[in-house]
């Protein structure tokens, strides 16, 4: 899987829509974010999580 740090990853629209509920709109933004703050989004959920920090880690970055 390659992503781009300017969009977010494919995750399911209940976790997409938390997401940008929560102001992020690009992967670079999730740098260093908790990952038990995003786990609170309602509509985040584990498989959602995991799908981010593959992501982040391809670019060198990690969930909080």
């Amino acid at each position: 899987m390659t992503s781009s740090p300017d969009t977010l990853p494919k995750i399911g629209a209940p976790a997409t829509r938390a997401l940008h509920g929560a102001g992020y709109t690009a992967l670079r933004q999730l740098a260093g974010v908790p990952r038990t703050d995003l786990a609170e989004l309602h509509g985040m959920g584990p498989k959602a999580l995991g799908i981010l920090q593959a992501a982040l880690e391809e670019h060198g970055l990690s969930l909080g």
